[in-house]
């Protein structure tokens, strides 16, 4: 189990984990983005699909599952290796997305789908945790917001998928096939460069912050594990790894500010979910443009104002938190106000421009929003419940963004009006600045 940690005295090596990771984040998002970019060109390729309705339930089927296999990715991690589950994940979903470039049927589809959400689940709770071990308060913000570049990074470059997909020479098909051999190759040198955190130390201020009988019940569990190691009992060991997990999951479960969080995680994400997977779909139909123009339109700009938001909203909750403990709070409260009237405008835009104009507003906002979720997560919960608590929340957050997917292609297919559906989300984000204000971090 991975408790508290030192951080290693290479400073240059705390980065080198940010580095080795972009990688893989870049492809975690790029292979997800690619078929929404390339809808229109699989739907002919594979006339089964048949709907949106078919179409928005593959999406969320693939959010469903790997939502659900999160929280035991974050478990695994936490208590035997983040280096390990990282790398496991990167090899087995670029073969599954490898395969996907094979596929010549509806159910062939949901299956690669469904493969990719058990395989990427286990990737992101993993990662952030690993950077979090390794950055101190003082970068973590700037760290995670780098990282997450990484992802916008893939997004955008899934936006260009659609003109691959519209080349005849080479078609969507050749695209999955690509970057599933480089996740395969990458995949490799990447088990030798990782490192876990290697050394412990038995309290943290987390830790000495907690409760008298919270931390007598670790105690408990930590004596119970090092009885079952220093005997060779595999079944007493695994035992005493159960009632650790169950406890850390009873402790997450009953933190307040870590509900909030998961709600705060979980409300404006239904939004995001629908601007990647359906906003190529809509600007196409909506203007009346090419599939690569949409793909490009939908994803470029938004993910480049994403990446200045990461950068700004990262540097900005550094500082703040030096002045005050609730920064990252802060911080993250004023990006999810950039959210509101960016909702209203990409739903009432009357010209690619301007949609285009209100979706890099979003981007912006979000950027500040999701490089401190993991650094807030910090704040309230021990370091050896951070994948598990990020598992959670992406559990709540995207199966309600796979289900916000699959309702979405039902309300197309039923003409709902796009102002009244994005009016919808700027209200939940209302919501949620509330939420985020109410939480009560703990000195790191």
């Amino acid at each position: 189990m991975i408790s508290s940690l030192n951080r290693p005295s290479s400073s240059r090596y705390m980065w080198t984990v940010v580095g080795l990771l972009w990688p893989v984040a870049l492809l975690n998002y790029l292979d997800r983005q690619m078929l929404a970019a390339m809808k229109f060109s699989v739907m002919s390729d594979i006339p089964s699909i048949g709907t949106d309705a078919n179409w928005g339930y593959m999406l969320g089927q693939f959010k469903l599952v790997y939502a659900f296999l999160s929280p035991v990715g974050g478990l695994i991690a936490d208590r035997y290796s983040r280096r390990l589950t990282i790398c496991g994940s990167l090899f087995v979903w670029s073969a599954v997305t490898y395969a996907t470039g094979y596929v010549t049927t509806y159910n062939g589809l949901l299956w690669t789908r469904t493969l990719m959400g058990i395989s990427e689940a286990f990737y992101i709770p993993a990662a952030l945790a690993l950077i979090a071990d390794f950055h101190h308060a003082g970068t973590r913000s700037r760290a995670v917001g780098i990282h997450q570049m990484a992802i916008y990074t893939g997004i955008i470059v899934g936006g260009f998928s659609g003109f691959v997909a519209d080349a005849p020479s080479l078609g969507w098909r050749f695209a999955f096939d690509l970057t599933g051999l480089v996740g395969i190759i990458y995949a490799v040198p990447l088990l030798f460069l990782l490192k876990d955190v290697p050394a412990r130390e038995p309290e943290t201020e987390a830790l000495r912050e907690s409760s008298a009988a919270t931390r007598d019940a670790r105690q408990s569990v930590h004596s119970s594990l090092t009885n079952s190691q220093e005997t060779s009992d595999p079944t007493g060991r695994q035992a005493a790894l159960t009632i650790s997990a169950f406890r850390s999951m009873t402790s997450l479960l009953t933190n307040g500010s870590f509900i909030l969080l998961v709600l705060y995680f979980t409300l404006p994400a239904m939004a995001g979910w629908v601007v990647k997977d359906w906003m190529p779909a809509i600007l196409k139909e909506k203007f009346d443009i090419g599939q690569g123009m949409a793909g490009v339109s939908a994803t470029l700009y938004v993910n480049i104002a994403s990446i200045l938001g990461a950068v700004l909203g990262g540097v900005l909750a550094d500082r703040w938190l030096k002045r005050s403990i609730r920064g990252r709070i802060y911080t993250s409260a004023i990006g999810m106000t950039l959210f509101i009237p960016a909702l209203f405008g990409v739903g009432n835009s009357g010209s690619l421009m301007m949609a285009v104009s209100f979706l890099m507003l979003f981007g912006l906002g979000w950027g500040f929003f999701d490089c401190n979720n993991m650094p807030i997560l910090s704040q309230i919960v021990r370091p050896d419940q951070r994948a598990t608590g990020y598992g959670i929340m992406n559990l709540i957050s995207i199966s309600c963004g796979g289900f916000a997917d699959w309702g979405f292609g039902e309300l197309q297919d039923r003409n709902v009006p796009l102002q009244a559906i994005f009016g919808v989300f700027a209200s939940i984000a209302m919501v949620s600045v509330v939420l985020v204000l109410l939480i009560r971090p703990r000195t790191e």
